[in-house]
């Protein structure tokens, strides 16, 4: 488990490359250890287009899904610093989750932007 200094290292690092994909207006951002993961029903207007830019620092991988399913692309993203773009069509109240894999360690980043 990332605690202490690797985990602040993790989350710098993480934030470092959000950073160089912001577009737009920022409308939710956050960074959790991968042990809390992240659950978040953003506040986002219906019948509007978003970018979610997740990124994982650290070992393993993590799982994105959406609530309802159809309002983003499940996917695996790899602790690997590398920044996941998806877009996201809101026709009605969302849920994003995203749950380490067993065994995975680090941290987890994410915002949204109104495009």
């Amino acid at each position: 488990m990332a605690t202490g200094s690797s985990e602040e290292k993790f989350t710098k690092q993480a934030q470092a490359a959000l950073s160089t994909v912001h577009i737009g207006k920022l409308v939710e951002a956050g960074a959790e250890r991968m042990a809390d993961g992240i659950h978040t029903e953003p506040n986002l207007g219906e019948g509007k287009t978003y970018k979610l830019n997740l990124v994982c620092v650290g070992k393993g991988s993590v799982q994105l899904t959406f609530i309802p399913t159809a309002a983003g692309t499940k996917a695996e993203v790899p602790c690997d610093q590398e920044v996941v773009q998806q877009r996201i069509t809101v026709r009605k109240p969302i849920h994003i989750d995203v749950d380490g894999a067993k065994g995975s360690t680090g941290v987890i980043a994410w915002q949204i932007d109104a495009i």
